[in-house]
C-alpha cells in the first residue's frame, strides 16, 4: 500500500526550461548554441547538482570555454537561470490534494544550492514531510545511493513509496531500491490512478 509520495522537482513541481532562459538573455541564435552546449550541457551542471560546486562559482568555470563577447550573456544564464523556475500549472493543487487525502509527501531532487532560493517560492519546506536535495547529500540520481539515503533519513518503506520523475532513468534507479515508479508526462490524474 503506497503511503508516501516522493517527487522530483524539474518539471514534475516547477518548469524547469533552459530554452527560456536563452530566449531571455541571449540576443542571438550562435550566442544561445553555446552557452546551451557549454552551461547547461557542460559538465558544471551537473557538479552543481552533486555538490561540487556551488552555483556562484559555475560562470568562472564555464567562461573559458565561451568566447568573451559572450560572457555578458552567459554570466545571466549561469546566475539567473532560476526565472525559468515557475510552477507547473495544477502543481501546488497537486500537493495539497496529495495531502489532503492522506498521503505523506516528499521532494527528491537533483538540483544545486539555489534550490533553497527558488523552490520555498512554490510550497514553503514545511508543508512537505522532507525535502532531500542531491547537491546537500553529494549524489546524483539515478545512482541507487540516493533513493536508498533517503528512505534512511526519513525511515520509510521502499514499497509505500511512490517516486514520480518525468525522467526514466531516475525512475528506473528508484525502482532498483525498491521503491514503485511513475514516469511523469503532465498528468497528475494519473499519478493518482497510480495511488490504486
Amino acid at each position: 500500500m503506497i503511503k508516501n509520495i516522493v517527487l522530483d522537482m524539474g518539471n514534475v513541481l516547477l518548469d524547469f526550461n533552459p530554452e527560456f532562459v536563452l530566449n531571455t538573455f541571449c540576443s542571438s541564435e550562435e550566442e544561445k548554441k553555446v552557452i546551451r552546449e557549454e552551461l547547461f550541457g557542460g559538465p558544471e551542471w551537473w557538479m552543481g547538482d552533486r555538490g561540487d560546486i556551488k552555483d556562484k562559482d559555475r560562470f568562472d568555470l564555464v567562461k573559458v570555454r565561451v568566447p568573451s563577447k559572450f560572457h555578458e550573456a552567459l554570466r545571466n544564464c549561469a546566475d539567473h537561470w532560476d526565472v525559468c523556475m515557475k510552477p507547473l500549472d495544477g502543481a501546488r493543487e497537486f500537493c495539497e490534494k496529495a495531502k489532503n487525502d492522506g498521503y505523506r509527501v516528499f521532494v527528491l531532487s537533483n538540483a544545486s544550492d539555489l534550490f533553497y532560493e527558488y523552490f520555498p517560492k512554490f510550497l514553503p519546506l514545511s508543508f512537505f514531510n522532507g525535502v532531500f536535495v542531491s547537491s546537500d547529500y553529494l549524489m546524483l540520481k539515478p545512482e541507487v545511493e540516493i533513493y536508498q539515503a533517503f528512505l534512511a533519513k526519513y525511515g520509510l518503506v521502499a514499497e509505500e513509496c511512490l517516486f514520480v520523475d518525468d525522467r526514466e532513468e531516475n525512475v528506473s534507479g528508484a525502482r532498483k531500491a525498491g521503491m514503485n515508479g511513475f514516469v511523469f508526462k503532465g498528468d497528475y490524474n494519473a499519478v493518482f490512478e497510480n495511488l490504486k
